[in-house]
């Protein structure tokens, strides 16, 4: 790898325009919160390469990526697109939003291109969404040469499925769970000739306790003549332990050093709410913002579902995206987002992850999340390929701890929002009307659908009294 050049960059950025005061004196104004430390260091590659072609991607695969809008290589393709094209494995650690995908899609096409074969690449993503979005890129950067992908989700039911692998596609996009469970009961498949095992967003693999089915997959998969490729966001024990097991002598791409870093065109700041007033804020947040494209992220399944009935409510346009919603209402939802005929995604932390979302404005965390990790892949959401955007999060008088927890994982003191309490509080009459509303249409779908029932199905009594969810069933983040 070539040598690396390190540069300082700056922290601070306001949000300059509104010259208004905050509601009330910030328990998180303290100047002392966090001391001045080291400027974070970013690595950059040097005289970074500005075409997909400089990389050493053949003509008509950069066709393929200028169709698409992919002007110039993001930093974790320019590092890792050249030692996939050499042979090597590789561990890419990347931040969401930073062209990952293209990253292993782009070397796998190439190969695939020289020497066609069928069951050619097998591609492992922890959730369903994200397993649709990654076949969606290979087959759009593949469509030069009219690649079959097929996708392996929980969930959906297996016959079509096996008709699919039936089919011999060149690549497989699969959950671990499924994959196993065709490895296991589909007769006439495997992968004994497979070439390119891919990973995506490995932590998050393990996160979903895939650990022993990846250990099932790995050693039915051939070793020989394989070449393995891991991302991630972050590099933790375990995800060191997986390219133990799987890789051979890998190099290590690393775009970002901290793995609480956020990229510089975003505009992080929070929002001092009192807890009973949450939805006000929320609502006038939403109106200084008309016409942006957002998501609002909850901490549970019933609040996603209750924000999202009072934003329909009150006129926005609101869908809700969460665990419990059927495989077949999430791609719904999603569709309609990425369609723009709704501007606003209400989501548990099931959205955190994988979404491919372009151009997205601004995201509220409603709810804070309870780590500086989820915190991360929330604001990801936005300011992503070189765009800026917002990230605000709402703190009550019962999150302080946490949030300063966030910041100091930040290693800077965020901005707060300024927000007009009696511009706010002249919502509280209408958003009372549709808080009560909501409170009854969420009344009826606990009674007419048995929601309440919804986060014990599929579900198996573990040791202790728990639950522990089925194989087909870990794809499906709870949320």
């Amino acid at each position: 790898m070539s040598p690396l050049k390190k540069r300082k960059l700056s922290h601070k950025e306001s949000d300059s325009g509104k010259d208004v005061s905050s509601e009330s004196s910030s328990p998180l104004q303290s100047p002392d919160v966090h001391s001045d430390g080291e400027d974070d260091i970013v690595e950059e590659k040097p005289q970074a390469p500005t075409t997909f072609k400089e990389l050493g991607i053949i003509d008509s695969l950069c066709e393929a990526c200028e169709s698409l809008g992919y002007k110039s290589p993001t930093p974790i393709q320019a590092e890792s697109i050249p030692l996939a094209l050499q042979g090597r494995d590789l561990i890419g650690l990347a931040e969401t939003g930073s062209g990952k995908t293209a990253a292993f899609v782009l070397p796998i096409l190439q190969a695939l291109m020289e020497k066609p074969q069928q069951l050619h690449s097998l591609i492992l993503a922890p959730t369903r969404e994200l397993a649709y979005q990654i076949s969606q890129s290979v087959e759009a950067l593949g469509s030069v040469i009219a690649v079959r992908c097929a996708v392996l989700v929980g969930g959906m039911d297996m016959i079509p499925q096996a008709i699919a692998l039936g089919k011999k596609p060149h690549v497989i996009v699969a959950t671990p769970g499924r994959l196993l469970d065709h490895l296991e009961n589909t007769k006439g498949f495997s992968l004994r000739l497979l070439k390119y095992l891919v990973m995506d967003e490995a932590d998050r693999l393990l996160d979903l306790d895939f650990g022993p089915i990846l250990d099932k997959i790995l050693k039915i998969l051939p070793r020989e003549g394989r070449k393995t490729y891991l991302f991630s966001a972050t590099m933790s024990s375990k995800v060191e332990s997986l390219q133990r097991a799987s890789l051979s002598n890998p190099l290590r791409v690393a775009v970002s050093q901290d793995k609480y870093q956020t990229v510089s065109t975003l505009i992080q700041s929070y929002l001092f709410v009192p807890h009973k007033h949450k939805d006000l804020y929320l609502i006038h947040v939403l109106n200084e913002h008309a016409g942006h494209t957002g998501i609002i992220f909850t901490r549970t399944v019933n609040e996603a579902q209750r924000i999202s009935i009072l934003l329909r409510t009150l006129g926005f346009s609101a869908v809700p995206i969460h665990g419990q919603l059927s495989q077949h209402a999430r791609l719904a939802a999603l569709n309609k987002f990425r369609a723009k005929s709704r501007n606003l995604l209400v989501a548990s932390d099931v959205a955190a992850r994988g979404l491919d979302i372009p151009s997205v404005d601004l995201v509220i965390n409603f709810d804070l999340p309870q780590d500086s990790k989820t915190y991360i892949h929330r604001v990801g959401r936005t300011a992503r390929a070189g765009k800026s955007g917002k990230a605000i999060s709402f703190v009550t008088q019962y999150d302080v701890e946490l949030w300063l927890r966030i910041e100091g994982a930040l290693g800077k003191k965020l901005d707060e929002y300024q927000a007009v309490k009696e511009e706010v509080m002249v919502l509280a009459e209408r958003v009372g009307d549709a808080q009560r509303a909501a409170a009854m249409e969420m009344k009826e779908l606990h009674e007419n659908r048995g929601m309440k029932g919804a986060t014990l199905r599929h579900t198996r009594t573990g040791k202790g009294g728990g639950t522990k969810r089925g194989r087909d069933n870990m794809d499906k983040d709870e949320g």
